[in-house]
């Protein structure tokens, strides 16, 4: 009981560690977590997963995945589809066939695996988990589409591979009894079709249940996971794998029901599979022993590059050949396939499987998987980037500022910031009071940042901060409550609070953004300063002209508002926070406008005329 405690809390705090450290360097979280789990398994041998959970360790992976697939179904919302095209739908009618079939050639030409584990295998390998893709497309900046077409293809083939993976199995075992291809193929369609029934069902009850108060509200977050559950383990008492199938298609079927109530789920839903995919990583990781990996022979390496240099590539490229999808694009698809948690897991159970059917090839499945697991994550967790930049499918490379409210205070705020090239947006339900950020050239976006039509026509990924700056506090509140779990608490901005803090008409700062300058101005001082004339104002510091040396050069009256950093990132001054500005950041204040110097406007005045009179011709 001890020895398990102990390797549970080891894994949560290697898991999110490794997830902490990744967003702090930048580094693909995968990996780390691929490299903690193997230093204090194999390496260290301070984790043993076999040992202290024994039988229990397969179940506790499969349920884990099962989740992690449902929570990625209930983020494929069919309206998202515009904008992929049929990329999706190619990679999945051709796609699958096509990674199959090319797979299967490099399976038994290259890396020398008999016909049965080489088709077998080849099957598990059409998948590119969730698991590994979400997390490296959260990480670096991959434009709108592109992104959108990895994460599909990611969720919707997973079961897939899964299926490919029993079909040749059922193939192989009925096959030493005299049965054929079309003995098998029929009940497991059945099974499949049964599968999907069950999965849209499961979710048609969520989405009928839920809203008619069926369900309490501190009750829906885990009646739904054992729901997800309980159909994930029936549906595989019906066929193995086939709970995969059922657990996707109840998550895409309940993202596209519109079930209001699952919007204050989604922050739980989030949490749960972060730490579902750490620990399943460093459960993985941890399990490899050093005898299979000293197994791996030769040719095993020439498979690896097979499968990233020659497989992938010619899956994709055929798959979406006569498409509308551009050529940088698809050369960018035809790279990026990292393998994750379910080629693992499926491959360490057919393994055993294929042993049992008198195959010895069976046995190096796993680490053969892990192997692909591996140099995948690697090859495409620190080459998304920079591959990404080179085809110039990239999005916003810099922090981006979502300004709510097209007032004439954040219009000015935008000017100036594109000037300096931040990418800012504008966004309100007015078009004519948009009409001045037009004209200025500002990006604009017309329409309520509330509405759920929003995330599939503005994408939200592009913003780091967000200002709501429009006229009614309350709504500014709501905004900055509604996007605060995707942007982060400490992102969302509106002006301080009109009115003392404990007036009972004020909103309680739990549900408020943070205050916008260290005085906590709120928007009836703001009038008052906007009527007054007053501006923005730039300030490039260096090692000399310190803070609070631009502080000195400022009126008294004057506030900072915001510290642009050198890389672009956005830093803004607050009444509870004053971020530390090195040389190179410039900090934008507010300030009162300038009075004219009326000595100097008089000696330009005369210097104008002297210039004149000098220039004019003389008379004859």
């Amino acid at each position: 009981m001890e020895e398990q405690a102990l390797v549970i809390a080891l894994v949560g705090i290697l898991g999110i560690g490794a997830q902490w450290v990744a967003w702090r360097t930048g580094w693909p979280a995968i990996v780390l977590m691929l490299g903690a789990g193997f230093l204090a398994g194999p390496a260290l041998g301070i984790i043993d997963p076999h040992h202290a959970f024994g039988e229990l360790l397969e179940p506790m992976i499969s349920i884990g995945v099962a989740l992690i697939l449902f929570e990625g179904g209930l983020s494929l919302d069919f309206r998202e589809l515009r904008r992929t095209g049929s990329a999706v739908w190619r990679l999945v009618v051709f796609g699958v066939p096509f990674a199959w079939f090319f797979g299967s050639l490099a399976c038994y030409y290259i890396a020398g695996l008999v016909w049965p584990v080489s088709i077998l295998f080849a099957g598990i390998l059409v998948v590119t988990g969730p698991t590994v893709v979400l997390p490296m497309l959260r990480q670096s900046s991959v434009a709108q589409r592109p992104s959108a077409v990895l994460k599909w293809e990611a969720i919707v083939n997973d079961p897939f591979g899964a299926m490919c993976a029993v079909l040749a199995y059922e193939y192989f075992r009925a096959s030493a009894n005299g049965a054929t291809l079309i003995d098998v193929l029929p009940g497991l369609a059945f099974a499949t079709l049964a599968a999907a029934v069950l999965g849209y069902a499961a979710a048609w009850l969520i989405a009928w249940s839920f809203p008619r108060g069926f369900v309490p509200e501190y009750l829906k977050a885990p009646v739904l996971l054992v729901v997800v559950v309980a159909l994930f383990v029936g549906s595989n008492m019906i066929q193995q794998e086939t709970g995969l199938v059922a657990v996707t298609i109840m998550g895409v079927a309940l993202a596209n029901m519109n079930v209001d109530s699952l919007r204050d789920i989604h922050p739980f839903k989030q949490n749960i599979a972060v730490i579902l995919v750490s620990g399943i990583f460093i459960l993985l990781s941890s399990s490899l022993e050093i005898e299979a990996i000293e197994a791996l022979e030769w040719q095993f390496g020439l498979f690896l590059l097979a499968v990233l240099f020659l497989v992938r590539p010619a899956t994709v490229l055929l798959s979406l050949a006569f498409s509308p999808i551009p050529w940088n694009e698809r050369l960018f698809l035809a790279w990026i396939a990292p393998r994750g948690i379910v080629a693992v897991a499926i491959s360490g159970l057919f393994a055993l499987r294929l042993s049992d059917l008198g195959y010895a090839d069976g046995t190096i499945l796993i680490t053969l998987s892990f192997a692909v697991c591996v140099a995948t994550i690697v090859a495409h967790g620190f080459t998304v980037a920079p591959v990404s930049r080179w085809l110039k499918v990239t999005g916003s490379t810099s922090p981006g500022l979502l300004l709510v409210g097209a007032t004439p205070w954040s219009i000015a705020l935008a000017r100036d910031l594109n000037a300096m090239k931040v990418p800012v947006t504008i966004a309100d339900t007015s078009w004519w009071r948009l009409s001045a950020a037009r004209q200025q050239g500002l990006s604009t976006y017309h329409g309520e940042i509330l509405a759920e039509a929003t995330e599939h026509s503005l994408d939200l990924s592009q913003f780091q901060v967000l200002v709501a700056a429009t006229e009614n506090e309350a709504y500014n509140a709501l905004v900055c409550n509604e996007f605060a779990p995707e942007i982060g608490r400490d992102s969302v901005y509106q002006l301080g609070e009109t009115g003392h803090h404990d007036d009972p008409r004020s909103l309680p700062p739990s549900i408020r953004g943070r205050a916008l300058f260290q005085s906590g101005v709120d928007m009836n001082e703001m009038h008052r300063r906007q009527q007054k004339g007053w501006e923005f104002r730039k300030t490039r510091l260096s090692e000399k002209f310190d803070l609070d040396a631009a502080r000195a050069a400022l009126p008294a009256e004057a506030d900072f508002l915001l510290l642009v950093r050198k890389d672009g990132n956005l830093r803004f001054f607050t009444h509870a926070a004053r971020p530390t500005p090195g040389p190179g950041d410039t900090v934008i204040s507010y300030s009162p406008a300038e009075e004219p110097d009326h000595e100097k406007i008089q000696a330009r005045r005369e210097k104008k005329a002297k210039a004149e009179a000098k220039a004019a011709p003389k008379p004859a």
